[in-house]
Protein backbone atom coordinates (compact mmCIF):
# COMPACT_ATOMS: atom_id res chain seq x y z
CA UNK A 1 0.00 0.00 0.00
CA UNK A 2 2.83 2.43 0.85
CA UNK A 3 4.30 1.94 -2.62
CA UNK A 4 0.96 2.74 -4.22
CA UNK A 5 0.61 5.89 -2.10
CA UNK A 6 4.13 6.94 -3.11
CA UNK A 7 3.23 6.53 -6.77
CA UNK A 8 0.08 8.60 -6.24
CA UNK A 9 2.13 11.35 -4.56
CA UNK A 10 4.47 11.42 -7.55
CA UNK A 11 1.52 11.91 -9.90
CA UNK A 12 0.13 14.68 -7.69
CA UNK A 13 3.53 16.41 -7.66
CA UNK A 14 3.63 16.28 -11.46
CA UNK A 15 0.12 17.70 -11.94
CA UNK A 16 0.96 21.44 -11.57
CA UNK A 17 3.79 21.08 -14.08
CA UNK A 18 1.58 19.22 -16.56
CA UNK A 19 -1.01 21.98 -16.20
CA UNK A 20 1.60 24.72 -16.69
CA UNK A 21 3.35 23.15 -19.68
CA UNK A 22 0.35 21.78 -21.60
CA UNK A 23 0.54 23.09 -25.16
CA UNK A 24 4.10 24.39 -24.66
CA UNK A 25 7.13 23.38 -26.73
CA UNK A 26 10.06 21.58 -25.10
CA UNK A 27 13.20 21.23 -27.25
CA UNK A 28 15.45 18.32 -26.26
CA UNK A 29 19.07 17.94 -27.36
CA UNK A 30 19.60 14.17 -27.35
CA UNK A 31 23.17 12.96 -27.07
CA UNK A 32 25.78 11.18 -24.96
CA UNK A 33 25.33 7.78 -23.36
CA UNK A 34 21.55 8.13 -23.51
CA UNK A 35 21.94 7.51 -27.27
CA UNK A 36 24.06 4.36 -26.96
CA UNK A 37 22.83 2.47 -23.88
CA UNK A 38 19.81 0.33 -24.84
CA UNK A 39 17.94 0.79 -21.54
CA UNK A 40 18.53 4.56 -21.59
CA UNK A 41 17.42 4.79 -25.23
CA UNK A 42 14.17 3.05 -24.39
CA UNK A 43 13.65 5.24 -21.31
CA UNK A 44 14.29 8.38 -23.34
CA UNK A 45 11.66 7.36 -25.88
CA UNK A 46 9.13 6.63 -23.13
CA UNK A 47 9.77 10.02 -21.54
CA UNK A 48 9.27 11.89 -24.83
CA UNK A 49 6.12 9.94 -25.70
CA UNK A 50 4.68 10.57 -22.22
CA UNK A 51 5.32 14.30 -22.63
CA UNK A 52 3.36 14.23 -25.90
CA UNK A 53 0.47 12.28 -24.34
CA UNK A 54 0.06 14.76 -21.46
CA UNK A 55 -0.14 17.69 -23.86
CA UNK A 56 3.42 18.98 -24.27
CA UNK A 57 5.05 19.46 -27.68
CA UNK A 58 8.51 17.85 -27.61
CA UNK A 59 11.01 18.51 -30.41
CA UNK A 60 14.14 16.33 -30.52
CA UNK A 61 17.51 17.45 -31.94
CA UNK A 62 20.12 14.69 -31.92
CA UNK A 63 23.84 14.29 -32.36
CA UNK A 64 25.83 11.17 -33.20
CA UNK A 65 29.58 11.78 -33.03
CA UNK A 66 30.64 8.28 -31.87
CA UNK A 67 28.50 6.62 -34.53
CA UNK A 68 30.05 8.84 -37.22
CA UNK A 69 33.55 7.92 -35.99
CA UNK A 70 32.67 4.22 -36.16
CA UNK A 71 31.45 4.49 -39.75
CA UNK A 72 34.48 6.55 -40.81
CA UNK A 73 36.74 3.88 -39.31
CA UNK A 74 34.89 1.12 -41.18
CA UNK A 75 35.42 3.03 -44.43
CA UNK A 76 39.10 3.63 -43.73
CA UNK A 77 38.68 7.37 -43.16
CA UNK A 78 40.39 9.12 -40.25
CA UNK A 79 38.28 11.48 -38.11
CA UNK A 80 39.91 14.91 -37.78
CA UNK A 81 39.11 17.59 -35.22
CA UNK A 82 40.21 21.18 -34.78
CA UNK A 83 39.21 23.22 -31.71
CA UNK A 84 36.78 20.42 -30.86
CA UNK A 85 35.06 20.71 -34.26
CA UNK A 86 34.91 17.80 -36.71
CA UNK A 87 36.79 18.88 -39.85
CA UNK A 88 34.36 17.90 -42.59
CA UNK A 89 35.59 17.32 -46.13
CA UNK A 90 33.35 15.97 -48.90
CA UNK A 91 33.79 12.23 -48.07
CA UNK A 92 33.25 12.94 -44.36
CA UNK A 93 30.13 14.98 -45.15
CA UNK A 94 28.72 12.03 -47.07
CA UNK A 95 29.24 9.81 -44.03
CA UNK A 96 27.80 12.44 -41.66
CA UNK A 97 24.64 12.77 -43.75
CA UNK A 98 24.28 8.99 -44.05
CA UNK A 99 24.72 8.36 -40.33
CA UNK A 100 22.89 11.38 -38.87
CA UNK A 101 20.17 11.93 -41.46
CA UNK A 102 19.69 8.25 -42.20
CA UNK A 103 20.62 5.64 -39.64
CA UNK A 104 20.40 7.50 -36.31
CA UNK A 105 17.48 9.74 -37.20
CA UNK A 106 15.33 6.84 -38.37
CA UNK A 107 16.26 4.71 -35.36
CA UNK A 108 14.99 7.44 -33.02
CA UNK A 109 11.82 7.89 -35.07
CA UNK A 110 11.17 4.15 -35.06
CA UNK A 111 11.70 3.92 -31.30
CA UNK A 112 9.29 6.77 -30.59
CA UNK A 113 6.68 5.35 -32.94
CA UNK A 114 7.02 1.91 -31.36
CA UNK A 115 6.06 3.44 -28.01
CA UNK A 116 2.89 4.96 -29.43
CA UNK A 117 3.95 8.37 -30.72
CA UNK A 118 3.81 9.79 -34.23
CA UNK A 119 7.36 10.95 -34.92
CA UNK A 120 8.78 12.38 -38.15
CA UNK A 121 12.48 12.50 -39.02
CA UNK A 122 13.95 15.65 -40.57
CA UNK A 123 17.23 17.27 -41.42
CA UNK A 124 17.74 21.00 -41.70
CA UNK A 125 17.41 20.57 -45.47
CA UNK A 126 13.70 19.70 -45.19
CA UNK A 127 11.43 22.68 -45.73
CA UNK A 128 14.42 25.02 -45.60
CA UNK A 129 14.55 24.43 -41.85
CA UNK A 130 18.21 25.36 -41.25
CA UNK A 131 20.10 27.83 -43.38
CA UNK A 132 23.77 28.26 -42.60
CA UNK A 133 27.10 29.58 -43.82
CA UNK A 134 30.59 28.06 -43.42
CA UNK A 135 31.80 28.15 -39.83
CA UNK A 136 35.13 29.96 -39.42
CA UNK A 137 37.66 29.45 -36.64
CA UNK A 138 37.10 33.06 -35.60
CA UNK A 139 33.31 32.66 -35.37
CA UNK A 140 33.66 29.39 -33.46
CA UNK A 141 36.09 30.90 -30.95
CA UNK A 142 33.85 33.93 -30.46
CA UNK A 143 30.84 31.67 -29.89
CA UNK A 144 32.81 29.97 -27.11
CA UNK A 145 33.99 33.32 -25.70
CA UNK A 146 37.62 32.52 -26.56
CA UNK A 147 40.37 34.06 -28.67
CA UNK A 148 41.55 32.51 -31.92
CA UNK A 149 44.76 30.64 -31.19
CA UNK A 150 47.87 30.99 -33.34
CA UNK A 151 47.71 28.51 -36.20
CA UNK A 152 43.99 27.96 -35.74
CA UNK A 153 42.74 30.31 -38.43
CA UNK A 154 42.03 27.44 -40.87
CA UNK A 155 38.41 26.70 -41.65
CA UNK A 156 36.63 23.46 -40.80
CA UNK A 157 35.48 22.50 -44.27
CA UNK A 158 31.77 21.72 -44.63
CA UNK A 159 30.85 22.74 -41.09
CA UNK A 160 27.94 25.14 -40.84
CA UNK A 161 27.16 28.18 -38.71
CA UNK A 162 23.39 28.55 -38.28
CA UNK A 163 22.14 31.77 -39.82
CA UNK A 164 18.40 31.28 -39.68
CA UNK A 165 15.73 28.77 -38.69
CA UNK A 166 12.43 28.49 -40.55
CA UNK A 167 10.13 26.86 -37.99
CA UNK A 168 6.99 26.72 -40.17
CA UNK A 169 7.32 22.99 -40.92
CA UNK A 170 7.89 22.21 -37.25
CA UNK A 171 4.82 24.22 -36.27
CA UNK A 172 2.68 22.36 -38.81
CA UNK A 173 3.93 19.01 -37.53
CA UNK A 174 3.17 20.03 -33.95
CA UNK A 175 -0.35 21.11 -34.92
CA UNK A 176 -0.90 17.59 -36.29
CA UNK A 177 0.50 16.08 -33.05
CA UNK A 178 3.73 14.77 -34.59
CA UNK A 179 7.08 14.77 -32.77
CA UNK A 180 9.80 16.29 -35.01
CA UNK A 181 13.20 14.58 -34.79
CA UNK A 182 15.93 16.77 -36.31
CA UNK A 183 19.37 15.78 -37.56
CA UNK A 184 21.82 18.74 -37.45
CA UNK A 185 22.45 19.12 -41.18
CA UNK A 186 21.75 22.34 -43.07
CA UNK A 187 22.36 24.10 -46.38
CA UNK A 188 23.65 27.46 -47.51
CA UNK A 189 21.94 29.72 -50.05
CA UNK A 190 23.40 27.71 -52.93
CA UNK A 191 22.06 24.42 -51.57
CA UNK A 192 25.41 23.08 -50.39
CA UNK A 193 25.15 20.69 -47.44
CA UNK A 194 26.85 21.35 -44.08
CA UNK A 195 27.41 19.49 -40.83
CA UNK A 196 26.34 21.61 -37.83
CA UNK A 197 27.03 21.26 -34.10
CA UNK A 198 23.89 19.66 -32.63
CA UNK A 199 24.03 21.74 -29.43
CA UNK A 200 23.92 24.97 -31.42
CA UNK A 201 21.10 23.67 -33.63
CA UNK A 202 19.06 22.83 -30.52
CA UNK A 203 19.55 26.34 -29.13
CA UNK A 204 18.63 27.98 -32.43
CA UNK A 205 15.54 25.79 -32.91
CA UNK A 206 14.38 26.46 -29.33
CA UNK A 207 14.73 30.21 -29.92
CA UNK A 208 12.87 30.07 -33.25
CA UNK A 209 9.98 28.14 -31.70
CA UNK A 210 9.87 30.35 -28.59
CA UNK A 211 10.03 27.13 -26.60
CA UNK A 212 9.15 26.95 -22.94
CA UNK A 213 12.31 24.97 -22.19
CA UNK A 214 15.51 23.69 -23.75
CA UNK A 215 16.85 20.45 -22.27
CA UNK A 216 20.48 19.51 -22.99
CA UNK A 217 21.23 15.84 -22.23
CA UNK A 218 24.87 15.29 -21.26
CA UNK A 219 27.06 12.72 -19.53
CA UNK A 220 27.59 14.85 -16.43
CA UNK A 221 25.30 15.82 -13.56
CA UNK A 222 25.12 19.44 -14.65
CA UNK A 223 27.27 22.54 -14.27
CA UNK A 224 29.76 22.72 -11.42
CA UNK A 225 31.24 25.75 -9.69
CA UNK A 226 34.95 26.49 -9.20
CA UNK A 227 35.04 24.11 -6.20
CA UNK A 228 33.47 21.26 -8.16
CA UNK A 229 30.06 21.54 -6.50
CA UNK A 230 26.93 20.95 -8.54
CA UNK A 231 24.91 24.14 -9.11
CA UNK A 232 21.14 23.77 -9.46
CA UNK A 233 20.29 27.26 -10.77
CA UNK A 234 22.31 29.87 -12.65
CA UNK A 235 21.49 33.22 -14.19
CA UNK A 236 22.75 34.34 -17.59
CA UNK A 237 25.28 36.60 -15.84
CA UNK A 238 26.46 33.71 -13.65
CA UNK A 239 27.16 31.62 -16.75
CA UNK A 240 29.02 34.44 -18.51
CA UNK A 241 31.15 35.01 -15.42
CA UNK A 242 31.96 31.28 -15.11
CA UNK A 243 32.96 31.11 -18.77
CA UNK A 244 35.21 34.17 -18.39
CA UNK A 245 36.89 32.60 -15.35
CA UNK A 246 37.19 29.28 -17.24
CA UNK A 247 35.09 27.48 -14.65
CA UNK A 248 33.02 26.32 -17.63
CA UNK A 249 35.31 24.88 -20.32
CA UNK A 250 35.68 22.41 -23.17
CA UNK A 251 32.61 20.34 -24.09
CA UNK A 252 30.30 22.32 -21.83
CA UNK A 253 30.97 25.55 -23.74
CA UNK A 254 28.81 24.77 -26.81
CA UNK A 255 26.03 23.61 -24.51
CA UNK A 256 25.91 26.80 -22.45
CA UNK A 257 26.26 28.85 -25.64
CA UNK A 258 23.18 27.04 -26.98
CA UNK A 259 21.37 27.72 -23.71
CA UNK A 260 22.15 31.46 -23.91
CA UNK A 261 21.04 31.55 -27.57
CA UNK A 262 17.75 29.99 -26.52
CA UNK A 263 17.26 32.46 -23.67
CA UNK A 264 18.02 35.37 -26.03
CA UNK A 265 15.25 34.06 -28.30
CA UNK A 266 12.63 34.08 -25.57
CA UNK A 267 12.96 30.59 -24.10
CA UNK A 268 12.05 30.76 -20.41
CA UNK A 269 14.58 28.26 -19.05
CA UNK A 270 17.40 26.07 -20.32
CA UNK A 271 18.51 22.94 -18.49
CA UNK A 272 21.72 20.90 -18.57
CA UNK A 273 20.88 17.43 -17.28
CA UNK A 274 22.54 14.02 -16.90
CA UNK A 275 21.12 11.75 -19.57
CA UNK A 276 22.67 8.73 -17.84
CA UNK A 277 19.98 9.00 -15.13
CA UNK A 278 16.92 6.92 -16.06
CA UNK A 279 13.95 9.16 -16.96
CA UNK A 280 16.11 12.28 -16.53
CA UNK A 281 13.71 14.34 -18.67
CA UNK A 282 10.69 13.62 -16.51
CA UNK A 283 12.62 14.21 -13.31
CA UNK A 284 13.76 17.63 -14.53
CA UNK A 285 10.45 18.82 -16.00
CA UNK A 286 7.82 17.32 -13.68
CA UNK A 287 9.35 17.40 -10.18
CA UNK A 288 9.96 20.15 -7.64
CA UNK A 289 13.74 19.75 -7.32
CA UNK A 290 14.83 18.55 -10.74
CA UNK A 291 18.20 16.86 -11.24
CA UNK A 292 20.35 19.14 -13.40
CA UNK A 293 21.32 22.78 -13.72
CA UNK A 294 18.72 25.28 -14.91
CA UNK A 295 19.81 28.53 -16.55
CA UNK A 296 17.38 31.43 -16.38
CA UNK A 297 17.48 34.81 -18.07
Amino acid sequence: MNKLIKKANILVEALPYIRTFTGKTIVIKYGGKAMTDEALKDGFALDVVLMRYVGLNPVVVHGGGPQIDQMLSRLGLEPKFRQGVRVTDVPTMEVVEMVLGGKINKEIVTLLNRHGARAVGLTGKDGGLLQCKPLTAKAWSESLYADVEDGQEEDFGLVGDVQSVNPSLLVKLQQEHFIPVIAPIGTDRTGRTYNINADLVAGAVAAALKAEKLLMLTDVKGIRDAKGRHVSTLSRKDVQRMVKKETITEGMLPKVHACLTALDGGVRKAHVIDGRVPHAILLEVFTDKGIGTEIVS
